[in-house]
């Protein structure tokens, strides 16, 4: 049994025995507060019986389904962490490595012995030692017990208060862990994080890793930040990530230098085999900026799904999205929520200034308030036209939806109906349907440039950029006859 489930049974027969496996949603938000000021007040995990926040979200990750469904990575970045720790003065602890569906390139801990890395992440290293070297860094974190030093600081009340907010359930739950996460990292600061980047490049020489990977590992990283940033106002910046490109990094070269006489005199086999690992990875976030599958529409970043009418044609663009048939069609669009207070049927009137909207009903989807009506039709072929709000989170989406005079009248009643009623939550499971990118591993041949590679990838955007990146030839490099290469498919 791997020792991610072992811990996993372990943490339900003591915390979670006193109140039922699923603690968080038999307890309130308050009483959940409470317990958890009192565990961060004592610290580190120390046994089954008590649980940090890093225990805490991995256990909601866990009953939300938000950990990467393959047994195989979840195997061998356990086997990674745990040579990793032997090699500590934390030699002997129960800690756990969880790698988590997060197409984000981050990997943090809470301060506890979780330590937690996004598939997004490992996606850019290019060897086990890369992997190895981002994880030492992590329980170098743990060691030097940096997060509690922040807790002196008000760190406790921000994060009760975020973890307060994880037992409510909410779907939103990777806005908060990255939230959170970013919360701890925020207040490490240039000497902690060095303090790590030194245990890292202990751990990872006395384990028989190639030291340097660290360096190199940091500047796969800082070359990822400044990617991020060339073509994103909001660029995913792993913490501990200084001004200085680690090439120009004096202080990381001298760490590096200094942990190579604890070299063993036999290097380790592998963990596994990362590049037969890597082959099948996914990759990204495909249904960030909304997509269509199956009559099916999703949006990461809104957290939606739409089911359009069987064998209805569906095309979204960045304005609609639109299901049509020869006789009828049915549109969704997102809209900014009001200035003011307003119901969806005041909405209709006053937002969207429509006073041509007749026999309608206040009723909800799924939860959410809404407002559905017939809009006039004036003279012409058309023999129905109806429009529908629904307040969903922060944002208002508007159906409407025709039907021509040779159209089937009852048969569009029931696919408005159907599709307004299946807007709903998107869950994680839907996610994994939706995006179904990954990663594939090639072995370059003579010739290969990364455009041509990226006219062969299924990539949106800067496809040439993308597999640069993602090989460690940022920002101009090119592939060599015999490389492994990883595409996106």
């Amino acid at each position: 049994m791997r020792r991610t489930e072992t811990y996993h049974r372990r943490l339900s027969t003591g915390l979670a025995s006193s109140g039922g496996g699923r603690l968080a949603q038999k307890r309130s938000v308050w009483t959940g507060l409470n317990l958890l000021g009192v565990l961060l007040i004592v610290g580190s995990l120390s046994g089954p019986a008590w649980a940090g926040p890093g225990a805490k979200v991995y256990q909601e990750m866990r009953e939300k389904e938000l950990i990467y469904s393959d047994d195989a990575w979840q195997d061998y970045v356990t086997a990674i962490g745990e040579r990793l720790v032997a090699q500590s003065s934390h030699a002997g602890r129960n800690y756990t490595f969880v790698v988590t569906d997060n197409p984000a390139v981050n990997a943090f801990t809470y301060g506890d012995e979780f330590i937690f890395v996004n598939r997004g992440l490992i996606g850019l290293m290019r060897s086990e030692d890369e992997l190895a070297a981002v994880i030492g860094h992590e329980i170098g974190h743990v060691i030097g017990k940096h997060s509690s030093k922040r807790r002196r600081n008000g760190f406790l009340s921000e994060i009760g208060g975020w973890l307060g907010a994880l037992a409510t359930g909410t779907t939103a739950i990777w806005d908060l862990t990255n939230t959170l996460a970013g919360t701890v990292q925020a207040g490490y600061g240039r000497a902690n994080e060095l303090e790590s980047d030194e245990y890292s490049a202990n751990f990872l020489t006395r384990a028989g890793y190639n030291p340097h990977a660290m360096i190199e590992a940091i500047q796969t990283l800082k070359d990822n930040e400044l990617y991020q940033k060339s073509v994103s106002a909001r660029p995913t910046v792993y913490h501990g990530l200084s001004t200085t490109h680690p090439k120009n990094d004096k202080r990381l070269h001298e760490l590096v230098q200094q942990s190579l006489h604890l070299m063993p005199d036999l290097l380790a086999e592998p963990a596994g085999d990362f590049w037969a690992l890597m082959d099948g990875l996914v990759y990204g976030d495909e249904a960030a900026t909304g997509l269509v599958k199956d009559g099916v529409y999703y949006n990461g970043s809104l957290r939606v799904v739409v089911t359009f009418p069987k064998d209805w044609s569906v095309n979204n663009s960045a304005a609609e999205v639109m299901s049509r048939t020869t006789d009828a069609r049915i549109t969704l669009q997102r809209q900014n929520p009001p200035t003011e207070e307003q119901s969806p049927e005041e909405y209709i009137k006053k937002t969207l200034r429509r006073d041509d909207v007749i026999n309608g009903t206040a009723i909800e989807v799924n939860g959410s308030k809404a407002f559905v009506g017939e809009i006039k039709v004036a003279a012409g072929g058309t023999q129905l036209r109806k429009i529908a709000v629904v307040y969903k989170d922060t944002s208002v989406y508007v159906f409407q939806g025709e039907v021509g005079a040779n159209g089937d009248l009852e048969q569009f009643k029931t696919g408005f109906d159907q599709t307004l009623q299946s807007l709903r939550t998107m869950t994680p499971a839907d996610l994994r349907v939706a995006n179904h990118q990954s990663i594939k591993v090639i072995t370059a041949k003579p010739g290969d440039t990364y455009r041509s590679l990226a006219a062969k990838a299924s990539i949106q955007g800067d496809g040439e950029g993308i597999l640069r990146l993602l090989n460690g030839h940022h920002p101009n490099g090119e592939p060599r006859a015999g490389d492994r290469i990883k595409l996106i498919q």
